[in-house]
């Protein structure tokens, strides 16, 4: 199995254009114009936009300005879950692999930076994610046949881990069998895929920006739209309905804001303030996390956000990749 992995370059890559930026700048409007024009569909990456009922604070597109254009990875769980990057690559993954059998183009864009790592790199998890049958299963070899007996089948099914893993070491060992199964890889090819960063797609990744005071103007006027049309509303139905302020889901950001305003802990001034200087903080991060991967193109939007140079640009760096 490690020999028909090993060597990504051999395949024929999936084609994938990746569109980030921070948030307002505007990445849901160009990804729609682009999969218009080049006949694409949307894999969305942003770690808010996964829940149900999370709706105005995530700033999640509507049906109508989708336009059309088919979006995954929107709507997928409740706002219990505990939705992670391991679950997240996952089915972003797959998504884009149904999308280009389709014969269309994939195109992955959401501001969580840690989620676009994860689809585009192979990023491999120690996130302890765990399938309790498969622990289940592990645990009764173990007892009835002896570590030694586990350790000679992990020679078989990944022996580059074996080499690394000391016999008795049955945590390590344990790990390795739950990522195997978990995966149907062996976790010393994706140790070694995250070392080389190596891609499985043909990446074409493109980057958004705008001068700072025009980002910072969209995040205020944007943040007073999102009241304008009922986050707080929005917010007080979700705990009414019994979800719990402490959900991870619920301390995004926005959501968090308008929940301490209904605690009681903030003011409305204090809440609407907190909230337009959190998210231009974050707008900051974005950028400093975006600007660190050097194969990412980028445009800078200007003022009167003509965008048909842009999209002209980003088209002719697609049909000529």
């Amino acid at each position: 199995m490690v020999s028909d992995k090993t060597d990504l370059q051999q395949e024929e890559l999936i084609p994938l254009l990746v569109l980030v930026g921070p948030t307002a700048v505007g990445k849901t409007e160009i990804s729609i114009s682009l999969c218009k024009k080049l006949g694409g569909e949307v894999v969305s990456a942003d770690s808010v936009q996964v829940y149900r009922y999370l709706d105005i604070g995530s700033a999640k597109p509507t049906i109508e300005e989708r336009q059309g254009i088919p979006h995954y990875l929107i709507d997928i769980v409740d706002p219990t879950v505990n939705f992670t990057v391991f679950d997240y690559q996952n089915l972003a993954r797959q998504s884009i692999s149904d999308i280009y059998k389709r014969g269309k183009l994939p195109v992955l864009t959401g501001g969580t930076g840690l989620y676009i790592k994860a689809v585009v790199d192979e990023y491999n998890f120690r996130s302890g994610k765990v399938n309790p049958l498969i622990r289940k299963r592990l645990e009764e070899i173990l007892e009835l046949r002896g570590k030694e007996y586990l350790y000679r089948f992990l020679q078989q099914i990944d022996p580059i881990t074996a080499q690394k893993v000391h016999p008795n070491d049955i945590r390590r060992i344990m790990r390795a069998f739950e990522f195997y199964y978990l995966t149907g890889e062996p976790i010393s090819l994706q140790q070694k895929l995250t070392k080389t960063k190596k891609s499985r797609y043909n990446l074409i990744m493109i980057g958004l920006t705008t001068k700072r005071n025009i980002l910072y103007e969209r995040i205020n006027e944007r943040a007073d739209l999102m009241i304008k049309r009922g986050f707080l509303e929005e917010v007080k139905g979700l705990l009414e309905k019994g979800y719990s302020s402490d959900l991870k889901s619920l301390q995004s950001l926005g959501y968090s804001h308008m929940i301490k305003y209904l605690q009681g802990k903030w003011d409305w001034e204090n809440a609407i303030t907190n909230f337009k200087r959190d998210t231009r903080r974050f707008a900051k991060r974005q950028l400093t996390w975006f600007r660190a991967d050097k194969r990412i193109f980028w445009y800078e939007i200007d003022e009167q956000r003509d965008l048909n140079p842009i999209l002209e640009s980003i088209c002719s760096r697609v049909e000529g990749y």
